[in-house]
């Protein structure tokens, strides 16, 4: 009486209106691609070289912001003098950056 009948419809055979819902989730994904996550391998890629090509007597900078100079490597850590007389080891992967010759006094 108060609710009206459903009926099933007539099954689509419309593969074209299925592809272009599909089409705004493909280039929201080639957007993310782009700017995300495209950006994030790159960076990670010169780190990685960065990290490997450290030497002995190179000046380093940390994640934790701790300046110093490369006195020993190892495989995955290092050791930094980061005054005269005091080193400390560390992992290869927290040096942030290398810094140019003479930064460190």
């Amino acid at each position: 009486m108060f609710i009206s009948n459903a009926y099933a419809q007539a099954a689509g055979g419309d593969t074209t209106a299925s592809l272009m819902g599909l089409l705004p989730l493909l280039l929201m994904f080639v957007v993310l691609y782009f700017v995300m996550i495209r950006p994030q391998m790159k960076r990670q890629k010169e780190h990685k070289a960065m990290i490997e090509a450290l030497s002995k007597g190179d000046e380093v900078s940390t994640g934790s912001g701790i300046f110093g100079k490369v006195t020993k490597l190892g495989d995955t850590v290092i050791t930094v003098e980061i005054a005269p007389g005091v080193e400390v080891q560390m992992q290869r992967v927290s040096v942030a950056q290398v810094l140019p010759k003479g930064s460190v006094k």
